[in-house]
């Protein structure tokens, strides 16, 4: 018996060891030999680009080249915001040309910055590319709703996307967007003459819209999802280069991946006492039915008998987390962007109010007199063009696949330089990165010589961002009402410090002086 026990207990140590060689195996496997063998099957196919460094790949380069770029602000007001958001990127560009790999850890890149080869991966006729898996803060963040999910399970969510945030329900949005402006704008009369930092006031005006129109509350009811999605956001971006082991975080929570979890479960708080308080207004005979906005809906498919359209409650949770973000902080990012090029760019700012008191005179603006508000939307696009809400977007390759002239083989990636294609001299002339809404005078087909997918500032392909004309139509509305009211110029405290967060921020806000009409 004693001899059995003395074999149990050294048998404890040699299963230990063995299981540790096994993991060290497996890692190396993952982190080394698998990379290695990619990159000669790169090389081969003439990929090329910087080559890969164990485990952090190109990363510690990408960091210390962005560090280094975004310690100071611009001088300035140049738009040409590439080589300072994208550093490495304009580097490798240079040294490669405009079709390179790099490494993201033990992950391949191609990246595409050329609208052709756009084009052609939009298509995905061989089904072979897939949204990467995210990891840590932004995982919790976006969750698997419409962002990321993928088959059957997108197909569901983005037709109530599309139900609630196109055609007649965008237009039964109109006057929560005017009203929610006014609000804004009746705060604005004790600032003429005086500094206006806009980016604030637009971050107020995007909560309150979306918070109207998509969940049937107000400002001050989403406010506590916004601030926790804000954190959330700042968490992701600031830890989003940092390349994790392989299954650690498993067994070891990082303090971002704690903290994370902690500001997920606040945000599953908020909006589960918003869906239990719905739920009880049916109940009570408060109301007939859980309503018509995306809120409604999203409650509605919940409860839904047939199990084929049936959501779950994470599933909701994570809708109502995307919403809430991309409603809010890509038109607060378009509209503080458009007052600093109309604020600089006076010319244009006078053509645009011109048309809008043309069209609308004082009226508030309505669905028939917002489409005619041509250079208003000239100058929507031009600033969507220059700075765009994302830089980028990333895809798995699941299969090996020919992308123009590039073989890609299974478990690479791409990510389509979005900022690149947005800002290249071959497509958009000489004064790519001049401030010129004339361009789009014959529509994005005219400005881009019929090659759309060089414009593509909500996506493209069927993935397309769903409120993207949510997002323009309540840009146009709040530009026309302050147009209607006001000329503005920019404040000598204005800092050029464009900044990538979840979209392209001004780091300092943007300062403009009021002036009435």
């Amino acid at each position: 018996m004693i001899q059995n026990l003395g074999t149990s207990q050294m048998l404890i140590p040699m299963t230990l060891c063995l299981g540790l060689l096994g993991a060290l195996i497996i890692f190396l496997h993952k982190t080394l030999l698998k990379p290695l063998l990619l990159q000669r099957r790169l090389n081969s196919l003439g990929a090329r680009g910087p080559s890969y460094k164990f485990f952090f790949g190109n990363t510690v380069e990408m960091k210390k080249l962005i560090q280094a770029s975004m310690a100071k602000p611009m001088t300035g007001l140049s738009h040409d915001i590439y080589s300072r958001l994208q550093p490495h990127l304009s580097a490798w560009t240079k040294a490669y040309g405009r079709n390179f790999t790099f490494w993201f850890g033990p992950m391949p890149f191609l990246v595409l910055s050329e609208p052709e080869l756009v084009k052609e991966a939009a298509a995905d006729r061989e089904k072979a590319f897939r949204k990467i898996e995210l990891k840590g803060p932004i995982k919790r963040m976006l969750g698997d709703g419409l962002v990321t999910s993928e088959g059957e399970k997108w197909v569901k969510m983005r037709k109530l996307a599309n139900h609630s945030f196109f055609g007649e329900s965008l237009k039964n949005m109109t006057p929560a967007m005017i009203a929610s402006t006014e609000m804004m704008l009746e705060r604005w009369k004790d600032h003429v003459g005086k500094v206006i930092e806009v980016y604030e006031e637009f971050k107020f005006l995007t909560s309150e819209v979306i918070s109207r129109t998509a969940f049937g509350s107000n400002f001050a009811e989403g406010k506590r999802i916004f601030e926790l999605l804000n954190k959330m956001g700042e968490l992701a971006v600031s830890s989003h280069l940092k390349i994790r082991i392989p299954g650690i975080s498993k067994i070891y929570k990082s303090r971002e991946d704690a903290e994370a979890d902690k500001l997920e479960q606040g945000i599953r708080t908020v909006i589960l006492r918003m869906l239990r308080k719905r739920e009880e207004m049916v109940v009570n005979g408060e109301a007939e039915n859980f309503g018509s906005d995306f809120f409604g809906l999203l409650l509605s498919a919940l409860h839904e008998s047939d199990e084929s359209k049936r959501i779950s409650e994470d599933d909701l949770i994570d809708e109502c987390k995307t919403v809430y973000l991309a409603g809010q902080e890509t038109t607060n990012t378009l509209l503080s962007w458009v007052m600093l090029l109309l604020s600089i760019n006076t010319d244009w700012q006078e053509k645009a109010r011109t048309e809008v008191l043309t069209h609308l005179g004082d009226r508030a603006p309505d669905a028939d007199g917002i489409l005619k508000l041509k250079t208003l939307g000239m100058i929507i696009n031009e600033t969507l063009r220059l700075y765009p809400p994302a830089i980028g977007m990333a895809r798995k390759v699941v299969k090996e696949v020919q992308l123009g002239k590039h073989t890609l083989p299974k478990n690479t990636h791409f990510t389509i330089d979005t900022l690149a294609l947005h800002q290249d001299p071959k497509t958009w002339g000489e004064d790519a990165l001049q401030f010129n809404p004339g361009r789009f005078s014959e529509g994005v087909a005219g400005a881009t010589k019929s090659n759309a997918s060089a414009f593509i500032p909500f996506g493209i392909g069927h993935r397309v961002c769903a409120g993207a004309n949510f997002a323009a139509n309540e840009a146009k509305i709040a530009l026309a009402m302050i147009l209607q009211r006001y000329t503005f110029t920019l404040s000598p405290a204005y800092v050029h410090s464009p900044r990538q967060s979840i979209t392209i921020r001004p780091e300092h806000g943007v300062q403009v002086i009021l002036h009435a009409l």
